[in-house]
Parts: C-alpha cells; sequence; structure tokens
C-alpha cells in the first residue's frame, strides 16, 4: 500500500512539474481543442482614443478563451483599419485610435445579467482613473448585441452594429443609441431567382429560420418565383425550440432527399438551429446545389465548408471594392508588431507550435511565417475581407470620420487638452453618426442613413472545397438591381463552367423540359412546374423550350414534322411539268391532231357517199367543235388567271354545246333522211330547207346566255387553298356560281340525253350509212363520263380535282369522236371498195 502511494505521489509531481514548464499565464488551458469549432461567437470592441501615437492592447479579457478563425479574422480586420486610420495624416491628427476587445461575453452570464454589477463593465460615470469608451462596435450576431443594448442605454454610449442587417435593430423606441452599418437586403430575393432562371431549374427548395427574417424572405422570394413560373418544391421552416427541433431533424432531411429539388436556397439568422442542423449534415452525402447569402459561405466547420457539397455554394455578397492591402496584413501578422504581445503570443503558442519563455510570456522561437501560412491554408482562412469585416471595417471608418468632424468643431479642445488626453462627449459621438457619410480608402460611398442605401447590387460568389485541403471562392457574375432582367444578371460564363459543375448535373426541375415541337400539359393536382409534354397537332409549332401552347402556323406556311418551324409552302397547280399535266396536255394534242387528220380525209372524200351520209356539212362543224373540245382542256393546265378561269368555263360550255347538238342535229337529220323515202311534201320541205341546221345557233344561244347570267353574278375567279394539300398552297380557278356551273353540265346532259333518246329510236332505220346506232354510243358514252364525273368530283380535291374534270373532257370528247368518226375512217382507209353505194350494194347482193 505504501509503495502504491509512492508511486501515486511521483506521478502526480512529475505531472505538476511539466504542467509548470508550460507558459504560466495559460495554464487555465487545458485543451487545444476548441468545441465551438470555427463558428463565429460575439465580439464586441470599445472605442477610445488617447493623444499622441499609442499602439492598441490586444485581446485584454481574454487570455483564457480560445478564439474560432472568424473572430480571428474580425479581429484582424479590426487591426487593419485602426492602422490604417493612425497612420493617415488626414484623419484624427496626433491622435490614436484604440481599442478594447472583448469576445464571447456570453458565456459568462454574469456579464449580460441584469444584476446591479452590470455597472461594472458599462458605467454610467467618469472618474478620473476610469477609461470612458466613446462607443461600442458590437456583432457579428444580432442577439447578443440586442441584450447588450440595455446596458449600453443606461451608460448613454453608443452602440454600432457590425453584422448583417436586422429590422428588430432598426426600433429606435427600444435601441436608441445603436446604429446599423450594413446596408438592408431589398433584393437578394431578386437576385436569386434572376440566377435560378439563368440555370434554367423551375424547382428548387427552401430552408429558412423561423423568424421575422425568414418569413419575409419566403414571401418575397414565392412572390418574385410566380412571375416567372418556378417553384418551391418544399419548404423547411427551422423551429427556435430546441426539443422541437431534436424531433424534427429526421424530418428535415427526408424533406431535401425525397425531393426531386437538386437546388436548396438558404436564408435566416446565422445563430439560429439552420446553422445546427447543417453542422449536423456536414458529412452526409447530401449532394445538392446550395444557395445563400455571404453570410454564410464563409461559415465552415473542422477546416471544412458548412454547406460543403457535391456541388458547393452559390453566394450573394453586397458588391465593395477590394480593400489594398489587407492580404498582405493577414500574412505578416506577428505578436512582435504589437505592444501586449501576451494575447497574441498565445494565438501563436495553441495554432502554431511555438515555444514560450515562462519567464514573461513574451519571447517566441520557433515561430515561422511559415507555420502562419500553413495553419491560414489549413483552416481556409479568408484572404479578403468578408460582407461581416468589410462591415466592421467600414464601422471603424465611421467613428474615425465622425470624430474627426468633431475634431473640426471643437478647434480649440486639443489645445486645452494638451497632455491630458482627448475627451470626446459620447452623445456628440452619436449625433454625428446619424448623418456621417464618407468614401472610404477603397473608393466606395459608406451612408449610415438606411432610407439612402438603396442602389444595391450584389456579387455573386462560388465556394467549396478543392482538392480536399484547400478552399476556393469566386467570383462568378454580379447582380444589378436596376437592370431590367436579363439584363439584370452578368454571369462570367467561363468561370461558372471553370468553377462549378452546375451544368454538368441533372437540373433543378420536376419534369423533363418540354422540347421544341411540344408542349406542356399540367398534371393534375400538382405545381405548375410539374407537368407532362404532348406533341403538337398537325400544323402547330412550338419553337421554344417550356411552351405552354402550341401556335398554328400562318395560312402561306405549314409545321415541319418535327412541329418546330413554320416553312414556306410551295405554290402549285396542275401545271405542264407535272406528269400527270403532261399525260393530259400531250392526249389533248394528240386527239385533236387525230380529229384534224380525219377532217382532212373527209376533205379529201367529200364526194363519196359516206361522207355525204347524214349531211356533210354537219361532219365538218362536229369535227371542228371536236377539235376545240380537246384544245379546251389546254385551259385547264398550267398556273390559274383570272382570265383563263373565265375562258375555262365560257369556252368548255359553248365547244362542247356546240358539239353536242350537231350530234343531235345529225340524229335528227337521220330521221328526216328516212321519212324522205316516204311520199310525204312537208318532210321533203325540212329535208331540202336545212331547218335542222337552225339547233346548233338556238341550242348555243341559250348556252351563252346561261354563261352571260353566270358571268355577270358571280364569276369564276383564282383561289388559292393552303390546306388540301400538305406543305402546298393550291391555286385553282374556284367555279363561284356552282349553282351556273352545274346549270351549264345540266344543258349539256339535256341535249345529250335528248341525242340518245332521238337515235336510240333511230337506230334499227334500214338504211346503207346509218349512223343512228353510232351517235346512240357516242352519247352513251358521253352522259356515262359525265355522271360518272358528279361524284367524284364531290370526293377529290386539289390538282386532281382539276385533272378529273380535263380527263372527263377528254374521254366524252374522244368517245363522241371514236363512236361516230372512227366506223367511217375504217371504211375510207381500210375498206375503200365500200365506200360507194353501187359496190356496197353489189357486195350484199352477193352474199
Amino acid at each position: 500500500m505504501f509503495s502504491f502511494i509512492s508511486v501515486f505521489l511521483v506521478l502526480k509531481a512529475s505531472m505538476l512539474f511539466c504542467s509548470l514548464n508550460e507558459p504560466k499565464c495559460f495554464l487555465r488551458i487545458k485543451d487545444k481543442k476548441n468545441k465551438d469549432g470555427d463558428k463565429e461567437v460575439d465580439c464586441f470592441f470599445s472605442i477610445y482614443t488617447k493623444h499622441g501615437h499609442m499602439k492598441n492592447e490586444h485581446f485584454s479579457g481574454n487570455l483564457d478563451k480560445q478564439l474560432t478563425t472568424k473572430n480571428i479574422h474580425l479581429i484582424l480586420s479590426l487591426y487593419f483599419a485602426i492602422e490604417e486610420i493612425n497612420m493617415s495624416p488626414h484623419l484624427l491628427p496626433n491622435i490614436s485610435l484604440l481599442v478594447k476587445v472583448e469576445c464571447k461575453l456570453l458565456a459568462d452570464g454574469s456579464k449580460v445579467s441584469l444584476s446591479s454589477r452590470r455597472g461594472d463593465y458599462f458605467p454610467n460615470y467618469n472618474c478620473g482613473n476610469h477609461r470612458r469608451y466613446l462607443i461600442v462596435l458590437t456583432g457579428p450576431m444580432w442577439l447578443p448585441t440586442a441584450m447588450l443594448g440595455p446596458l449600453l442605454y443606461i451608460s448613454r454610449t453608443p452602440e454600432l452594429y457590425y453584422g448583417p442587417f436586422h429590422p428588430l435593430l432598426s426600433s429606435f423606441e427600444h435601441f436608441p443609441y445603436l446604429y446599423q452599418i450594413a446596408i438592408k437586403d431589398t433584393s437578394v430575393a431578386i437576385g436569386m431567382v434572376s440566377l435560378v432562371i439563368y440555370f434554367g431549374w423551375n424547382w428548387v427548395g427552401l430552408m429558412i429560420s423561423d423568424d421575422g427574417l425568414g418569413l419575409q424572405f419566403a414571401s418575397e422570394l414565392r412572390e418574385e418565383m410566380q412571375r416567372y413560373d418556378i417553384c418551391l418544391a418544399f419548404v423547411t421552416i427551422i423551429t427556435y425550440n430546441t426539443k422541437l427541433f431534436l424531433t424534427m431533424t429526421d424530418t428535415y432531411y427526408n424533406q431535401i432527399m425525397m425531393s426531386l429539388a437538386k437546388a436548396v436556397i438558404i436564408f435566416g439568422d446565422k445563430d439560429s438551429l439552420l446553422q445546427v442542423i447543417f453542422r449536423l449534415w456536414q458529412f452526409l452525402d447530401i449532394r445538392r446545389i446550395w444557395v445563400t447569402t455571404s453570410q454564410w459561405d464563409i461559415i465552415t466547420s473542422n477546416g471544412e465548408f458548412l454547406f460543403n457539397s457535391f456541388h458547393g455554394t452559390l453566394s450573394f455578397s453586397h458588391h465593395y471594392s477590394e480593400i489594398a492591402g489587407f492580404k498582405e496584413f493577414i500574412q505578416t501578422a506577428h505578436p512582435l508588431n504589437y505592444s501586449n504581445t501576451i494575447s497574441l503570443a498565445k494565438l501563436w503558442w495553441l495554432n502554431f507550435n511555438c515555444f514560450l519563455s515562462s519567464s514573461n510570456c513574451k519571447s517566441l522561437k520557433t515561430c515561422s511565417r511559415k507555420m502562419l501560412l500553413k495553419w491560414l491554408s489549413r483552416n481556409h482562412f479568408e484572404m479578403s475581407m468578408s460582407d461581416t469585416s468589410y462591415n466592421l471595417y467600414n464601422a471603424v471608418y465611421a467613428v474615425a470620420h465622425s470624430l474627426n468632424e468633431l475634431l473640426l468643431q471643437q478647434a480649440n479642445t486639443l489645445s486645452n487638452n494638451v497632455g491630458k488626453g482627448l475627451e470626446f462627449d459620447s452623445l456628440q459621438v452619436l449625433s454625428s453618426l446619424k448623418n456621417i457619410h464618407f468614401v472610404n480608402p477603397a473608393g466606395d460611398l459608406v451612408n449610415l442613413n438606411q432610407k439612402e442605401n438603396m442602389n444595391i447590387n450584389y456579387d455573386i460568389f462560388y465556394t467549396g472545397n478543392f482538392l480536399q485541403s484547400f478552399g476556393i471562392k469566386v467570383k462568378i457574375g454580379k447582380f444589378f438591381k436596376y437592370f431590367t432582367h436579363p439584363q439584370e444578371l452578368l454571369m462570367y460564363e467561363e468561370l461558372v463552367d471553370w468553377a462549378t459543375d452546375v451544368r454538368q448535373t441533372l437540373p433543378s426541375i420536376c419534369s423533363i423540359p418540354c422540347h421544341p415541337g411540344f408542349r406542356k400539359s399540367p398534371q393534375e393536382g400538382k405545381a405548375v412546374c410539374c407537368f407532362d409534354c404532348i406533341p403538337c397537332p398537325e400544323n402547330e409549332i412550338s419553337n421554344m423550350t417550356d411552351m405552354d401552347y402550341c401556335f398554328k402556323c400562318p395560312d402561306n406556311q405549314y409545321a415541319n414534322p418535327e412541329g418546330t418551324h413554320c416553312l414556306s409552302k410551295i405554290v402549285t397547280f396542275l401545271s405542264y411539268e407535272d406528269p400527270m399535266g403532261v399525260v393530259l396536255a400531250c392526249l389533248a394534242l394528240g386527239f385533236s391532231a387525230l380529229t384534224a387528220a380525219v377532217f382532212g380525209i373527209f376533205l379529201r372524200n367529200q364526194d363519196t357517199p359516206i361522207v355525204k351520209a347524214n349531211n356533210r356539212a354537219l361532219s365538218y362543224c362536229l369535227l371542228i367543235s371536236l377539235i376545240y373540245c380537246f384544245l379546251c382542256s389546254l385551259l385547264f393546265i398550267g398556273q390559274p388567271h383570272i382570265l383563263t378561269c373565265i375562258m375555262q368555263q365560257t369556252i368548255f360550255a359553248v365547244v362542247f354545246t356546240v358539239a353536242i347538238s350537231t350530234v343531235l342535229t345529225k340524229t335528227i337529220t337521220v330521221v328526216l333522211a328516212f321519212r324522205f323515202t316516204l311520199p310525204s311534201k312537208r318532210m321533203r320541205w325540212l329535208m331540202t330547207s336545212g331547218a335542222s341546221i337552225l339547233i346548233i345557233p338556238i341550242c348555243t344561244m341559250i348556252q351563252l346566255i346561261i354563261c352571260g347570267i353566270w358571268l355577270g353574278t358571280s364569276p369564276p375567279f383564282v383561289d388559292s387553298d393552303g390546306h388540301i394539300e400538305h406543305g402546298h398552297i393550291l391555286v385553282v380557278c374556284n367555279k363561284g356560281s356552282v349553282i351556273a356551273f352545274y346549270c351549264v353540265l345540266g344543258y349539256l346532259g339535256s341535249i345529250a340525253l335528248t341525242s340518245f333518246t332521238v337515235a336510240f329510236l333511230a337506230r334499227n332505220l334500214p338504211d346503207t350509212f346509218n349512223e343512228a346506232k353510232f351517235l346512240t354510243f357516242s352519247m352513251l358514252v358521253f352522259c356515262s363520263v359525265w355522271l360518272t364525273f358528279l361524284p367524284v368530283y364531290h370526293s377529290t380535291n386539289g390538282k386532281a380535282l382539276v385533272a378529273v374534270e380535263v380527263f372527263c373532257i377528254l374521254t366524252s370528247t374522244a368517245g363522241i369522236f371514236l363512236c361516230i368518226f372512227a366506223p367511217k375512217c375504217y371504211i375510207i382507209l381500210l375498206k375503200p371498195e365500200n365506200k360507194s353505194f353501187h359496190k356496197f350494194r353489189h357486195k350484199n347482193a352477193n352474199v
């Protein structure tokens, strides 16, 4: 037992000896790990002045507290601004601006409690050796600032808040001595919607903190999204109730992972449980694109970005110019540069493995600049000013300009207080801050009057981890509030493609985009961003992506098969280049030439009985009219004009009337010739007087009257139809009055039917060259062709209709021609021995 106690005492002594080897002023530091990681904590900077050139004391009152990289960044930004001011010959000459740094005050409840001791920290009186602070710079979170407000109100100390703008702190009734240096985010929702439109997203998620700031942003964002048909896939409101939050963490996670939204917008108080939820998800594989504001993109946890994901973070930051010299200031910061080296010495000892002498806690050994740079890289230390540090930088300059204004107003104060130190009244500083405006060293205008800070532009950054060991933050675009869409958003295309892989990922959409040629069809019961794609109907197109409807092409155009463009229609008609037109034209010319040849044969054999039979003059008249009947079909071929349209119907009606009335006259002639053999003077008179020939002009005159009425009331005209044949505009001759057209056909049909009836009754009359049978067959063919034409005419359109009409003209004309003249030509050309009555009768007698 004694030996055990001896061993224990030896070990205890050795542990005590090892502890004493450490710097004695850091004995309270037991763990180098900072439980807050790099989370921002409250840092209050109390500003005071002294006459002459003085060095700042750093970290006073914080020797037993570890600071995060974010707080170190803020403090270095503060020192950078103070050193610039103290070195400036134009601002506060021969006066040093000094600061007392106090961080993590909320960790000590007694300092923010409403106890009777609060006056010890911000007294409302001024003793001889007691330091009086002119103003306190508070932030970066609004809650500690609000809690400190009553204490500062009692001590009548002005408060300048350098954190993100918060509407609650703008209440003059509750915070009469507080000003905010940050600009109000009046158009960040508009900027985010513009970015969503740029990337072609329409289905995004939203996560906000459950406070007025988050709810107001959600309302503005939803209103702006509705203008561009963008939908919120989900809205997650992170509660402030800790117990409820713990029960809802799985719900929050599933809401993101189960949604099709690949982009999630984050907005809210960064000191809320919204930050906690992302710290819990830090190492989960949540492949989402985060879109947020600059106050979130710089937050890291254990060296990794808080919103780190496979795709990184897109953040909006107020536009400000680069502060010259800040990067070099950070890289060269060293404890030996400051009077109270114990404060920064502790920082070096904790982070850079520096060795400190235990005697004075100031001597640093083995502490090189290389170790500093390595630490800066390992901790993703921001080498340029963030929004918060820039606001702090401007806040320090605002105080300096206010004091400079007071110094100019009280020029005699300095001479009266030489050697006694400078004293400024805090309320005077407060009054001066109200209307202060100046141009900072970066060239940006700073104005504390929030009503005038309306012209806000944003820079858009991409933030992410690079090669698993380095952080990357690249400016990829700008947003200008007062420009119109889409000029309000300026993106650097090359940087977007280089820094991000957003374009290679699946777009954040609810439905696959409807490509040109399709239109959106809303899905019942779902948001407007969820839809099906259906093809455009015939002759309708959609030439853009995600069109709500298809539109028809003009009458002179037609839709391509894909339904993406309207193409000009081809003007078409039954032309001579068309194969059908060529065939019909050749038939017309061929038959007209054949008819002319027959007419020549008849003229050559005009004295033969077979030519004289049934009136030679009528045969000549019929042949000539048939020639014109064949040729009139050519009027239907070729591009229609108003003249050809009129000539088509009138010439067709007249020449066919002459032909059919001639056939009728020939039929009557056959009957009269047979009756001539009977002893009747009346019949003999009709035969010799030629009265039957009057039938032709009478019938033709009636047809001319019908045509005249037709032309006078509703004449034919040139018409175009773009719907009959796909991709073509058919140019045709419109009949005008359909009734008049059928009257013409009906009249021709009545003459033909009369001729057919008379010829049919005279078909068996005994005569040597009785052509009654041939006339009967010709009229039978004629009537059959045109009776067939009527139903075909109603069931056909386009060029085929014209071709049918031409074919009927040629067929009916050829029927008359062949039925009447083919037998006679056969006898004349092939049986010349049968041309005379004598030879014909002799042959029949021998038989």
